[in-house]
C-alpha cells in the first residue's frame, strides 16, 4: 500500500511518479483517443486533455524535468515530421507553396486584427498582456508566448500571458479540428473522395515515370547511337528494350544504333513524350512480355550500402559494366524517372532490365538487404537534432529565433534532400519515424497538459476567464474559417492540403496528427512543413510587436 500510495499519491515528484504520471496520462490518453463520437475520433489529442485532468487534481512534475520532456518530445515529432516529408517539400513548394505561405500569412494578419479589435473593444477589462497570451494559446505557439514574455521586462505581464495562454491553449486545440470540420460541412467534401485526388494526381503527375512503346519512323535519326538521340531530344529517357525489324530484342546501351522500324520500349516523363513523337516515330501498341526472351528479366534492387548514399546512377556505369538498363528508381514509394544524373540515396529501390546473373552481380554490391534497413540510423537523428537546436537557437534579427521547433524542422528537412553530403543516411523505416513521430507528440502533448492542468479551473471559470476563452476561440476559429473558404472556393485546394495549412498556420502538432491519422495520407505533413518555417517566424514577431506597441 505505501508503495500505491509513494507512485501515485498527488503532489509527489519522485522520478518513478513522474514516469508512472506520464505513462498512465499517455495510455489513458491513446485509448480515449481510439473512441469514437458521430464516427470522429481525436486520435492522441486526447493526451492533453487527460494531462489536463490529472494536473487539476493536483498531479505534478518537477518544472525542470516537465520543460525537459515537452521540449524533447516536441522535437522528436518535429524531426521525424521533417525527414518524412523532406523529399517532397521542394516540389510541392514549386506546385503551390507560395500560395500556401500566403494563405498561412492571411491568417497571421487576421489574428492580429481580431486581436486589435478585442483591444480596442473591451479595453478597460482586458490588457494587451493578457490578449498576447491568449493569442499565442489560440494558435498554439508556445515560442510566441516566449519571445513575447522575453520582451516585456515586468513578472506581472508576463504571468498574466501565461494564464491567457493556459485558458486558450486547450481549445485552441480543438478549434484548429473544429475549423477542418466546417471546411468540410461547407462544401460537403468527402475526404475519401480527397485522398483519392491526390492519389491519382500522384499517378498522373507529368513527372512521373511513363512507359511506351514506339516504333523508329524518322529517317533523320536512323543509324543514330542512343547517346545522340539524348543530345538530339535533351530531355532524360531510358530505353529499356529494342527489337530489331529481324525480330532480335536487344538491351540497349548508349553506343546501340537505332534504325527504321525498330520498336523501342520507352520510359521517360509524360511532359516529354510529344517531343520523342515528334523527332523518333510513333507510338504503337506492343505486348513486350510475349516477346522478352527467359534470360532478360525486370528486378527491384535496394539500395543498402552506405557507399551508394548520394552517387549518381550515371556512375554506376550499368551498361558497360553490368550490361543492365536502370528504367526507374522508387523513393519514399514515388516513382523517379532513372536519369543518369540522379543520386541514389539509401533505401531506393532500383528496377534494372537484363539477365539474372548480371542483375544478381548488381544487387550483390550494392546490398539489396531489406534486413539491413531495419536498422535505425540514430547518428543521423541525433546529429540532425544537435543541428537544429543550434540553428534554432540563432538570433536572426530582433531577438527572434526559429526556436527548439523551427530548427530541427528545417534541419531535418534540409537532411533529407542533401544529407549525402554530409555522408549521413536519412532513410527510416516506415515503422520507425511512426514510433518516433507517435512517442514524440504524446511526451509533448501530456507536458502540456500536466502544466495546463495545475490552477486550469480557476484560471477559466470565472468571469474573466470565461471572456479569455471567448476571446480565444475566436481568434483560433474565424481566420480558419475565411482562409478555408479562400483556399478551397478560390483556389480549389485538396482538403488534406487545407488540413496541413491549418495545422502549419496556427504551428499546431497536435492538430497535424489528427489530420495526418484521420487520411491516413502525408498531405498533410507536406503542406504543414510548407508554411511552418515562415508561420513560425512571423507569429513570433507579430507577439513581439504587440507587447512593445502597447505595453
Amino acid at each position: 500500500m505505501d508503495i500505491i500510495n509513494s507512485l501515485f499519491s498527488p503532489g509527489n515528484v519522485n522520478l518513478a511518479s513522474t514516469i508512472a504520471l506520464y505513462s498512465f496520462v499517455i495510455a489513458v490518453g491513446i485509448w480515449l483517443g481510439k473512441l469514437k463520437v458521430a464516427g470522429v475520433s481525436l486520435g492522441v489529442t486526447f493526451v492533453l486533455f487527460v494531462g489536463i485532468l490529472m494536473g487539476h487534481f493536483g498531479y505534478t512534475v518537477q518544472p525542470e524535468v516537465l520543460q525537459f520532456v515537452r521540449e524533447f518530445g516536441l522535437i522528436l515529432f518535429i524531426f521525424a515530421i521533417g525527414l518524412q516529408v523532406g523529399p517532397g517539400f521542394f516540389s510541392s513548394f514549386k506546385q503551390g507553396g507560395v500560395r500556401l505561405n500566403l494563405l498561412a500569412v492571411l491568417t497571421i494578419v487576421l489574428n492580429v486584427a481580431i486581436v486589435l479589435t478585442i483591444y480596442y473593444i473591451d479595453r478597460n477589462q482586458t490588457t494587451m498582456a493578457a490578449l498576447v497570451g491568449i493569442m499565442s494559446g489560440a494558435v498554439t505557439n508556445t515560442p510566441g508566448l516566449a519571445a513575447a514574455q522575453q520582451a516585456v521586462n515586468s513578472a506581472e505581464a508576463a504571468n498574466t500571458m501565461a494564464m491567457g495562454y493556459a485558458a486558450a491553449y486547450p481549445l485552441g486545440v480543438i478549434g484548429i479540428i473544429v475549423g477542418m470540420f466546417i471546411i468540410k460541412a461547407i462544401f460537403k467534401i468527402k475526404p475519401e473522395k480527397e485522398v483519392a485526388d491526390i492519389e491519382a494526381e500522384k499517378e498522373n503527375s507529368l513527372l512521373k515515370p511513363f512507359v511506351i512503346s514506339l516504333e523508329v519512323t524518322n529517317q533523320l535519326v536512323n543509324g543514330k547511337t542512343l547517346a545522340q538521340l539524348h543530345d538530339i531530344i535533351q530531355c532524360n529517357f531510358v530505353i529499356s528494350r529494342l527489337m530489331t525489324t529481324t525480330g532480335e530484342l536487344v538491351v540497349p546501351v548508349s553506343s546501340t544504333k537505332i534504325q527504321l522500324g525498330d520498336r523501342l520500349l520507352i520510359v521517360l516523363s509524360q511532359q516529354d513524350l510529344h517531343r520523342f513523337l515528334a523527332i523518333v516515330g510513333k507510338q504503337i501498341d506492343m505486348d513486350w512480355k510475349n516477346v522478352t526472351p527467359a534470360n532478360v528479366v525486370s528486378r527491384r534492387i535496394i539500395v543498402t550500402k552506405s557507399h551508394f548514399n548520394g552517387v549518381t546512377l550515371g556512375s554506376l556505369r550499368l551498361h558497360n559494366g553490368y550490361h543492365l538498363n536502370a528504367t526507374r528508381v522508387t523513393r519514399a514509394g514515388v516513382d523517379l524517372l532513372a536519369s543518369a544524373n540522379l543520386r541514389l540515396q539509401m533505401g531506393d529501390r532500383l528496377t534494372v532490365v537484363g539477365s539474372l546473373d548480371d542483375i544478381e552481380r548488381l544487387a550483390s554490391k550494392m546490398g539489396n538487404s531489406q534486413k539491413r534497413l531495419d536498422h535505425p540510423n540514430l547518428i543521423t537523428i541525433f546529429v540532425g537534432i544537435l543541428l537544429g537546436i543550434v540553428l534554432g537557437s540563432i538570433n536572426i534579427g530582433y531577438g527572434m529565433k526559429l526556436g527548439l521547433a523551427g530548427g530541427p524542422l528545417v534541419v531535418a528537412i534540409l537532411l533529407s534532400r542533401f544529407g549525402y553530403k554530409l555522408k549521413l543516411i536519412t532513410y527510416t523505416a516506415t515503422s520507425a519515424s511512426m514510433m518516433l513521430r507517435e512517442l514524440g507528440i504524446c511526451l509533448f502533448l501530456a507536458s502540456v497538459g500536466i502544466a495546463a492542468g495545475q490552477g486550469f479551473a480557476e484560471t477559466v471559470f470565472n468571469p474573466t476567464g470565461m471572456w479569455w476563452v471567448i476571446w480565444g476561440f475566436i481568434i483560433t476559429i474565424v481566420p480558419l474559417v475565411i482562409t478555408g473558404i479562400i483556399a478551397r472556393a478560390v483556389y480549389k485546394i485538396n482538403l488534406l492540403s487545407i488540413m496541413g495549412l491549418m495545422s502549419g498556420g496556427y504551428t499546431d502538432p497536435p492538430a497535424l496528427a489528427y489530420a495526418t491519422s484521420s487520411t491516413a495520407n502525408d498531405a498533410p505533413a507536406v503542406a504543414y512543413s510548407t508554411v511552418y518555417p515562415l508561420t513560425m517566424f512571423l507569429r513570433v514577431v507579430a507577439a513581439q510587436v504587440l507587447v512593445l506597441a502597447f505595453l
